[in-house]
């Protein structure tokens, strides 16, 4: 089970994270940032993705969306998502419990710079019902290769 496997990864690398279980759906971003009381940004999205030949994930925040001339420069080429069957087989995690814990492969984790301007964020912790809160720089030196700027923020309010 994919949320056990996040637990076991968390349990080895970073038992000091907290894992939230809010009893309510964390499966998209309105539906995390409505469970655990935060804004939508805060909500760090795992995206499953192939750029040219590889595969890879890229953690943003919840409110962002891929700029593909900014993916292309940050991660050399024009990213496609992976479909709901490919991401389960690359990271052991369903859509809306992807995170970068615990993974089934070795996949490359790249974090997105919108998340730096928080001090926690919320990625999933592997399954539609929990979550994590973590550093982002915490986040970053555990899972990923580094830190790329390949999405836009929304427009402000």
């Amino acid at each position: 089970m994919a949320h056990d496997d996040v637990l076991r990864w968390l349990a080895a690398h970073a038992p000091d994270v907290p894992v939230i279980v809010p009893g309510a759906s964390t499966a998209t971003v309105a539906e995390a940032a409505a469970a655990l009381g935060v804004e939508p940004g805060r909500i760090a999205k795992t995206l499953a993705m192939r750029v040219n030949c590889e595969v890879l994930l890229l953690v943003t925040r919840g409110d962002a969306r891929l700029d593909n001339k900014k993916a292309r420069d940050s991660l050399g080429g024009k990213p496609r998502m992976l479909d709901a069957e490919e991401t389960l087989a690359v990271t052991g995690h369903a859509v809306g419990g992807v995170c970068p814990f615990g993974l089934a492969t070795d996949v490359p984790v790249w974090v997105d710079v919108s998340l730096q301007g928080f001090p926690t964020v919320f990625p999933a912790a592997g399954c539609r019902e929990s979550s994590v809160e973590i550093a982002p720089q915490r986040m970053a030196a555990l899972v990923a290769r580094g830190w790329v700027d390949a999405c836009v923020l929304p427009p402000p309010v």
